[in-house]
């Protein structure tokens, strides 16, 4: 394939214009177009250029600003409008302005950009389209040797990588993710029974009451049960079921805890994989007891925070006081 006809398929996939780069990022990531060339960013910005110069209205492609490209047949929606970017640029842009650095999920960023035109697409779900273009451009960036621009925090959190800890609070923080992770592997490969137990004592380092981890070979779809107890008065009976699983949970998962409450119980589900959409969209219902989600990222995060297979170590660091006066 050239690189004309590789853009082209580049940009079907983007619902909207990129910058030259990206495009030739993608065309290379995707293995559509190869090159010897040492500037492959050129030689694509250049036969774009090259063929809206030549074919005008004939060609397959329209600059909508300095260095971004769109296909002619998406343009008819946008005249006027300079703006729009690509999902990724949009994301960057939307988490820059926040001005907080704080992470910001999917959806919102999603929001938040088609809000203010940064984004068109026909597609009927956007928000979809974003958290797998972030996830996407992670991957390649990583693939290619690349620093990310984005870091996904779990539950669908999305920062931007430069506004993580650098130095030796850099340092540590990297390492606590890797262990994390590394804990997550080894609660993945535990027995049933085990895991159950492991569920069970974490109920009770949060905050459960009356924790008692049910048979596992006649759970009910229920695996452990306890009461949560905020501000010691409000008591909420919570029937958790603890799914060891790679692949996401379901929505018919989600069905089966919640025909297995109780009277007044409420139900979570609490797996080292990760829920798919209709999964969360079946647990939050508004027509039907609320069962609560909680991830292998956010499982993992509260084992550690409990010290539960792992230790959290104190070292003294020693800092110097800048109004020391010399002389």
């Amino acid at each position: 394939m050239n690189a004309l006809d590789a853009a082209v398929a580049v940009l079907r996939e983007s619902n909207g214009p990129l910058n030259y780069r990206e495009i030739t990022n993608r065309m290379l990531f995707k293995g559509i177009w190869t090159t010897k060339g040492k500037t492959p960013w050129a030689t694509v910005n250049a036969q774009l250029a090259v063929e809206i110069a030549n074919m005008g209205r004939e060609s397959r492609f329209v600059r909508t600003a300095p260095g971004m490209y769109a296909l002619r047949e998406d343009r008819s929606s946008d005249q006027g409008n300079t703006n729009v970017v690509s999902f990724v640029m949009a994301a960057e842009q939307i988490l820059r302005q926040s001005g907080n650095f704080e992470p910001m999920h999917y959806r919102v960023i999603t929001d938040r950009a088609l809000e203010e035109g940064l984004i068109r697409t026909e597609g009927r779900t956007p928000s979809a389209t974003m958290n797998a273009v972030i996830g996407t451009d992670i991957r390649r960036r990583e693939t290619q040797g690349e620093t990310p621009i984005f870091v996904q925090h779990g539950s669908g959190l999305i920062g931007l990588a430069s506004w993580l800890p650098t130095g030796l609070a850099g340092r540590i923080e990297q390492n606590n993710r890797d262990v994390r992770k590394r804990l997550l592997v080894q609660v993945s490969k535990a027995a049933p029974s085990n895991f159950e137990a492991l569920v069970g004592e974490l109920l009770v380092a949060m905050g459960f009451e009356d924790v008692e981890v049910t048979r596992v070979s006649n759970d009910g779809g229920v695996d452990v049960r306890g009461t949560l107890v905020v501000a010691e008065t409000i008591r909420i009976r919570m029937a958790v079921q603890a799914k060891r699983w790679k692949n996401n949970v379901l929505a018919p998962t989600v069905q089966q805890v919640r025909g297995s409450l109780g009277a007044h119980e409420q139900g979570l589900i609490i797996a080292t994989s990760d829920f798919s959409r209709g999964a969360r969209n079946e647990a939050t219902r508004h027509d039907a007891a609320p069962v609560a989600l909680m991830n292998g990222e956010q499982l993992a995060a509260l084992l550690a925070k409990h010290e539960i297979g792992t230790h959290i170590q104190s070292y003294d660091l020693l800092t110097l006081d800048e109004d020391i006066q010399s002389g």
